[in-house]
């Protein structure tokens, strides 16, 4: 049997275990809530101490809370943000939409440490809770975390990723391949244009996370219950703004409108819609190494992927393309939680968004899998590649369509009949085109150079 030991709250009394520091609210969430096992994000609970932390030292500040109780509090918060109490953290994400119980978990696990390591009275509600509700403080904590895992996670991988696919379009610059449209061969194209494309895709990726972050460093701080800031101090947001800027350095401030930033989750939905861009973006780059290594021997087999594992528990030798299929199982899952913020979103009914752990669980995963996921594909999967000249030469030699660079001189049907012609008798464009024509052998060599006919619709 467990010790426990017994507490009491406006409901009643009731037992935790005697090793917990959490209370009687906590305990009744993990015994109403046992539903899925999953946990708020450590990110979440980083951010959640951060809150508190700021909130104390507001309410210090402003005349509240005495020396010796913001002390108590503050040592207890800065522990929490270490990440050394987040097994005190065991309700379940499926919970009441509010948060309550996640905020009051917080509060009574501070307010239980503090009491004990001064041996003064701290109260959950009087003291840790003081000048706040959980619907501005779980709002607040969604938006600081999410900003935090932006910052620290999400735009350093992005950046590294396009940095390394940059430095590989530039080491492929002359390489000349087949491009594809519809998976079906189509005019020549550089390895370096290609991957340029994706080094494109990734820097409008940062630039879309930058611009939906400052939104979510608006904060609901000071509105409290509703909005109007009921028991709370005239200048408790923005003290509390200013302490979460000198802990992070990221620059945050009260929202405009605290009915806006508390019944909605609309700056979340926006951030979690970019997401799934980058996810977009991602899926697009993963199935084009998976294309391109596809093979050896009957696929296209332009590119060998790094060989990182067997990719069979019955044929030998076989080696697959397993980062990129992580990658785009990633996406799939950021695709998804955007869905589930979506309708956790539009679920602010009146004063209060009523979905906040789930806008809080899947926002920080999304964050977090990308920003683990575009660091795993720049240094398992695009660093290592490596080309297969052969096949790509091959290939292009004879690529029918490359007699579309001779239309302007004998015109679509006859290059029509030149391409069908190559393609039946598996031949070179350029030894069809020097039969069916007056054109000289040295001119079409300098029509159909494949390296000329990626110079096109670039800008001089």
């Amino acid at each position: 049997m467990i010790k426990t030991r017994t507490v009491k709250d406006s409901m009643g009394e009731l037992e935790v275990p005697e090793s917990a520091c959490y209370g009687a609210q906590t305990q009744r969430a993990i015994d109403n809530f046992p539903i899925s096992g999953l946990v708020m994000p450590a990110a979440f609970l980083n951010a959640l101490a951060r809150v508190k932390l700021a909130c104390a030292d507001a309410n210090h500040k402003i005349g509240g809370l005495d020396d010796d109780r913001y002390r108590a509090i503050s040592d207890v918060c800065q522990n929490m943000i270490s990440g050394e109490l987040d097994s005190e953290f065991p309700i379940d994400v499926f919970q009441t939409g509010s948060g309550t119980s996640t905020n009051m978990n917080a509060n009574e696990v501070i307010a239980h440490l503090a009491s004990r390591n001064s041996s003064i009275d701290v109260h959950p509600n009087d003291h840790v809770n003081m000048s706040q509700s959980s619907n501005d403080v779980i709002p607040t904590a969604i938006h600081v975390s999410a900003s935090i895992a932006c910052e620290e996670r999400l735009l350093p991988a992005l950046i590294h990723l396009e940095n390394i696919i940059n430095d590989r379009a530039v080491e492929l610059q002359d390489v000349v391949t087949t491009g594809r449209t519809h998976l079906m061969d189509a005019m020549p194209i550089t390895l370096g244009q290609e991957l340029g494309g994706w080094a494109a895709q990734i820097r409008g990726a940062v630039e879309r996370i930058m611009q939906a972050t400052p939104a979510m460093k608006k904060l609901a701080i000071g509105g409290t219950a509703v909005g109007t800031g009921i028991n709370a101090p005239e200048e408790f947001g923005d003290l509390v703004a200013i302490s979460l800027e000198e802990q992070t350095g990221l620059r945050f401030s009260v929202a405009n409108n605290r009915f806006e930033n508390m019944s909605t989750q609309d700056s979340a939905v926006s951030l979690s819609g970019q997401l799934k861009t980058v996810a977009v973006s991602l899926l697009k780059i993963s199935n084009d190494l998976r294309w391109m290594n596809s093979g050896p021997l009957a696929g296209i087999g332009e590119i060998a992927l790094p060989a990182l594992q067997p990719g069979s528990s019955i044929m030998p030798g076989k080696v697959n393309p397993v980062v990129p299929e992580a990658v785009a199982m990633v996406c799939a899952k950021v695709i998804g939680n955007d869905a589930s913020i979506t309708i956790a979103g539009q679920s602010g009914n009146f004063q209060l968004n009523v979905m906040l752990p789930l806008v809080a669980y899947d926002l920080l995963q999304s964050i977090d899998l990308l920003a683990s996921a575009a660091r795993l594909l720049a240094d398992k999967a695009i660093t290592g590649f490596t080309v297969n000249h052969e096949n790509i030469k091959n290939a292009l030699a004879k690529n029918p369509i490359l007699v579309t660079a001779l239309n302007s001189v004998i015109g679509y049907e006859l290059g029509a009949k030149i391409a069908k012609q190559a393609y039946a008798e598996s031949r070179a464009v350029i030894d069809v085109a020097s039969e069916m024509t007056d054109i000289s052998r040295e001119e079409l060599e300098r029509l159909l150079a494949p390296a000329s006919l990626t110079k096109g619709g670039v800008k001089k």
